[in-house]
């Protein structure tokens, strides 16, 4: 049976102030996964940028020309408005 790919992958936080934690974020239209993402803090005007790391996952079969389901993040700073 084929699956079809999802537009969205979880992003595994791998250290920093929301380390441990995932969320479910959306491809980039060209399918591959976001660059970076800026994550609100419960505190108003604060956000934390993580920058995708090198560890990928990939469920299913493993074929490879399915996208990963899981991509690892890395802290890079507190971003205050």
């Amino acid at each position: 049976m084929a699956t079809s790919l999802s537009g969205t992958y979880t992003a595994k936080l791998t250290d920093g102030p929301l380390e441990g934690k995932t969320i479910t974020t959306p491809f980039l239209e060209s399918g591959e996964p976001q660059p970076r993402l800026e994550i609100p803090a419960e505190s108003d005007g604060k956000r934390y940028l993580y920058a995708r790391g090198t560890a990928l996952e990939f469920g299913g079969d493993g074929d490879s020309g399915h996208q990963p389901t899981a991509v690892d993040y890395r802290y890079l700073e507190a971003v205050f408005d």
